[in-house]
């Protein structure tokens, strides 16, 4: 027999029995004839009790242990899977011993370690600032650097950047409100335009100086350009800049060309404009720099994008499925809308939502059983991911929450 002690527990495996697995840890002792290649294989060796000792897990050797009698290995659910391959690989033991069933269970539990192992490193990055403290020293005006990235990155270092946090939320708020009452058209007069500029001039000046706060802070401007914070940061001051560089053309051109000419160019820049300024609605991403809950929602939308891709995957079979039996069934009715199956694609859409406008109907009963399937198909389809993304929204605010507060 050979004498084995793995943590303090004392086990006892019959040297024919052992060296049936020559290649396995257990096996080679019971084969090796040199006793110096013995002592290589084990932590230990009692000489009086002819005892080799290992420093191992105890719990896991159980599995060796019950390999090596009945030649079978097996796994129960309760083990930590990357535990157990890494004590199995000590002793020279492979899975292909073990049963399918566990080890279809073992490969699931270690790809289930591994995807949240690498959600929580995810979520950690998250939260983790561009720069750190360390990144700042030994470059130039390192010191000054560093507090004026506390004052802008970090609102929890001191009341000033609480402050300024709360500053630049109140500003997107205002400018988001601002350039909703500029449609208003009562604002649209001298007086209420004149203010709209004013306030939107104020925003601009405060989201240009911020900017430039971090992009004087930053310790890489390569990170600081690829952040995609920080390009939002640039899609919310660039439309004013824009804006005022097209207006100055405006004026030039008003100046040199002739009065035709000047309209149809006014008339081109008019809808540059407008553009322009509708892009002014992407200010209100800046908020998720310092809202948790904006942050957990993204960060749910990238980690669920296969089951997004798949919903609308489905949504787009049923309306291609549901528009093709409903023009079938009322392509003979007179004056129908279902002329085409495009012309029936905004139905089987608003069908599946189960908005439902009523803008355009079934009139024979075959359509009315089709348009009854396609809405049994709507709920069926909108309540599949609904509680996958709330419950993995949840868990994700809640991990996030933690590890700011943690912070």
């Amino acid at each position: 027999f050979l004498n084995i002690n793995v943590g303090g527990k004392s086990f006892q495996i019959a040297c024919k029995v052992a060296a049936r697995y020559p290649i396995t840890r257990i096996g080679k002792l019971a084969v090796y004839t040199d006793p110096m290649k013995k002592l290589k294989l084990c932590d230990d060796y009692s000489v009086q009790r002819n005892e080799y000792f290992f420093d191992r897990d105890p719990s896991i050797f159980h599995y060796v242990f019950h390999f090596y009698r009945s030649g079978v290995l097996w796994i129960r659910d309760e083990v930590c899977p990357s535990h157990f391959v890494e004590e199995i690989e000590y002793w020279g033991l492979h899975l292909k011993y073990s049963q399918r069933c566990c080890r279809i269970l073992l490969e699931e539990k270690q790809d289930e370690l591994s995807e949240y192992l690498k959600i929580q490193k995810e979520l950690e990055a998250e939260l983790e600032p561009l720069d750190s403290a360390e990144h700042f020293e030994g470059k130039c005006l390192g010191n000054f650097r560093k507090k004026i990235w506390n004052l802008i990155e970090n609102p929890y270092s001191s009341v000033p950047a609480k402050i300024i946090a709360v500053m630049s939320s109140f500003f997107v708020l205002i400018s988001i409100v601002g350039m909703t009452l500029s449609t208003v058209e009562e604002m649209k007069h001298k007086i209420g335009k004149k203010w709209m500029e004013q306030v939107e001039m104020v925003c601009a000046i405060f989201f240009t100086s911020e900017y430039l706060m971090r992009l004087i802070s930053s310790s890489s401007f390569q990170k600081f350009l690829r952040a995609a914070f920080n390009a939002v940061d640039l899609v919310a001051i660039l439309p004013f800049y824009i804006q005022i560089l097209f207006e100055n053309l405006d004026e030039a051109d008003t100046l040199y060309h002739e009065e035709l000419h000047k309209m149809e160019n006014v008339s081109k820049l008019g809808k540059v404009l407008k553009l322009i300024k509708l892009m002014r609605i992407f200010r209100i991403l800046k908020l998720a720099r310092h809202s948790t809950g904006l942050r957990a929602f993204g960060f749910t939308m990238r980690q669920c994008y296969q089951q997004v891709c798949c919903l609308f995957l489905f949504i787009a079979m049923g309306i291609f499925t549901f528009s093709a039996l409903m023009h079938s069934a009322e392509h003979d009715v007179p004056g129908t809308n279902f002329t085409s199956i495009p012309y029936a694609w905004w139905w089987a859409a608003v069908s599946l939502s189960t908005v439902g406008y009523g803008d355009i109907v079934p009139e024979t009963v075959v359509g009315r059983i089709v348009a009854f399937g396609c809405i049994s198909f709507g709920i069926i389809l909108n309540g599949m991911p609904i509680s996958i993304l709330y419950n993995k929204f949840s868990d994700y605010y809640a991990k996030l929450k933690a590890h700011e507060n943690e912070t």
